[in-house]
């Protein structure tokens, strides 16, 4: 019996040495978890402040660059005496280029390019494809055969921006309900409905080019599908907002339910998650935002696809921190763009 209690006790001494150790590991590994999460998120907190910062600069930039001359000083006046009581230094056509001109264009750059960035960023994420845009269902080709239509038409302003955001609409509905009515809801059959209904909407924006009017409609047309934040007033700006600021609202809200999709339609489902349900809800608010910024500037490309990958190099991919980034640099990015083209 004693080197039966001897070699018990050796061996409660090797197994408490064992899980000494073990609980060391575990320790270390969890103290490492919290410092890159920390790290993570004071990263984060750094770029989301400056690139703000770094926004609200080009702002007053964009407002003092054109080809009419305005200090920066008169500039601020201006903008400031609205709320301000400020000495007048400036004229009329100073106000008149600041207020009417260029503040609409500087506040439509920032939030047309914002959420064409997000929304790119969502839908590469429901998709799980780095190559995907916006356009991706055939919003913006179904928005520029709705204008076109409108064109023809010779409707008004207001017109031809409902007849681009009905065209967005019916074109998605449409590339929706193919998978449905052939009984495939996978992403792939989705993705290749957009594809088809995309070429079919070129196809017909092909045959409205051919029948305009060459003098008048067709430049009308053709200056329209270029992209511009020339014509953009504050009037014509403030109702399509609505449609603009609820799904991006609904988007960053619900942003951590992208990273379960990106995992797999087998994990989500096995983490509780309707796949359908929260597709369709990232395709609505998508598509909504897609079609107002086209039928209030026109087809503007790239910046749904780009801006997206920037941001994910910067801040990382988990979609909670990406999203609000993305958002941020795609204001920047459509600022300064909009900026060399007035004044280059």
């Amino acid at each position: 019996m004693a080197w039966l209690n001897s070699l018990y006790s050796k061996m409660t001494v090797k197994i408490g040495q064992h899980e000494h150790h073990n609980n060391g590991s575990f320790c270390s590994e969890g103290a490492i978890s919290q410092k890159r999460i920390s790290s993570d998120t004071a990263k984060f907190h750094w770029v989301f402040w400056l690139s703000l910062i770094l926004l609200m600069i080009i702002f007053g930039a964009s407002l003092a660059s054109g080809r009419y001359g305005i200090s920066y000083g008169d500039t601020f006046r201006i903008v400031f005496s609205k709320i301000l009581p400020i000495e007048r230094t400036w004229n009329d056509i100073q106000e008149a280029v600041v207020i009417v001109y260029r503040l609409p264009r500087t506040v439509a750059a920032i939030i047309i390019g914002g959420v064409l960035a997000l929304s790119g960023a969502a839908y590469q994420s429901i998709f799980k494809n780095p190559m995907v845009s916006p356009d991706l269902l055939g919003v913006s080709s179904g928005a520029c055969v709705g204008a076109a239509t409108a064109i023809l038409m010779n409707a008004s302003s207001v017109g031809i921006q409902l007849g681009a955001f009905a065209g967005g609409l019916i074109a998605v509905t449409i590339t929706v309900m193919i998978p449905r009515l052939i009984r495939n809801e996978s992403t792939t059959v989705l993705v290749l409905s957009g594809i088809v209904i995309g070429s079919l909407m070129s196809s017909i924006m092909s045959i409205i080019k051919f029948i305009a009017d060459t003098d008048t409609q067709l430049a009308e047309i053709t200056y329209w599908m270029m992209g511009s934040f020339a014509r953009i007033t504050f009037d014509n700006m403030l109702p399509v907002l609505p449609t603009i600021i609820l799904p991006v609202i609904i988007i960053l809200f619900m942003r951590y339910r992208l990273n379960v999709l990106s995992l797999g339609d087998n994990e989500a489902k096995t983490l509780g998650i309707n796949l359908r349900t929260i597709r369709g809800i990232f395709i609505l608010c998508s598509t909504l935002i897609t079609a107002s910024c086209v039928c209030l500037s026109g087809t503007i490309g790239w910046v749904g696809l780009v801006i997206p990958h920037t941001a994910r190099m910067v801040i990382g991919s988990d979609n909670k921190k990406m999203l609000p980034i993305a958002l941020i640099f795609g204001g920047i990015f459509m600022l300064v763009i909009d900026i060399l083209c007035r004044t280059l």
